[in-house]
């Protein structure tokens, strides 16, 4: 009697430890999803187009000369050499900038402490083209000595400026129609201001595109391009 009562007692925990194995099994994987049907293949989505930018660009701007000693980009008048030494550098800063960007604009420049005239010394400029504030630094040379007839500076600046015309060319440039790119058309950006400052080689938040015939996954769409400025104007890093 004692040994049948503990086949007994076996049975019993066995066939409980089946049933919480039924149980657990019917519950999680015997019902089918409700909006699945068998033999029907997923349907797969289109990638999305992008949307045209609303500046076409289609060709040079014309705004933007081939040389930056053109005589449109002087600042007159040009201060006298009897003027004081701040004077002059806040006049050749503007000249600076409108030599790096070479479109023709309204400057000024303004070193609110002066610049220091000793060897070495470091004082801060701040020259605006079209309402964007580039701040520069003025370094006096090492070897500046009091009294002597030249006094030589490096100036540098400390952040990029972007100007929409010049955006929209160098994109024609690298892009265009004769750029020897057989893959890019239907140039575009975003309507630019007319001048920003940006720090360098960061993203501007700014953006142009062209129509590949790549784009869109090999179906063929605009290619999207993040526009960045460095010492040297503005370039392109295409998004991926």
């Amino acid at each position: 009697m004692h040994y049948t009562k503990k086949l007994i007692g076996l049975a019993a925990v066995g066939i409980l430890a089946v049933g919480c194995g039924s149980g657990d099994s019917s519950g999680t994987a015997a019902a089918p999803a409700a909006d699945s049907k068998p033999g029907t293949a997923q349907e797969t989505t289109a990638a999305p187009q992008a949307a045209p930018l609303p500046v076409a660009v289609d060709g040079p701007q014309k705004d933007v000369l081939d040389s930056s000693s053109d005589g449109q980009l002087k600042v007159l008048p040009k201060p006298e050499n009897s003027a004081p030494f701040t004077e002059r550098v806040e006049h050749k800063l503007q000249e600076q900038v409108l030599g790096r960007v070479k479109v023709p604009g309204r400057t000024s420049a303004e070193c609110p402490d002066g610049v220091t005239q000793k060897a070495g010394a470091v004082s801060t400029c701040n020259v605006t083209y079209e309402g964007a504030v580039i701040p520069y630094e003025v370094k006096i040379s090492d070897s500046y000595k009091e009294g002597g007839f030249m006094t030589f500076y490096n100036a540098k600046p400390l952040k990029g400026l972007l100007v929409a015309k010049v955006v929209y060319n160098e994109l024609f440039e690298q892009y265009g129609s004769g750029s020897g790119r057989s893959d890019a058309s239907k140039l575009a950006c975003e309507e630019f201001p007319a001048a920003t400052a940006v720090d360098f080689e960061t993203d501007s938040g700014l953006t142009c595109q062209y129509w590949s015939k790549y784009g869109n996954e090999g179906d063929g769409g605009y290619e999207t391009l993040r526009v960045k400025t460095g010492p040297y104007g503005p370039s392109f890093e295409q998004v991926r």
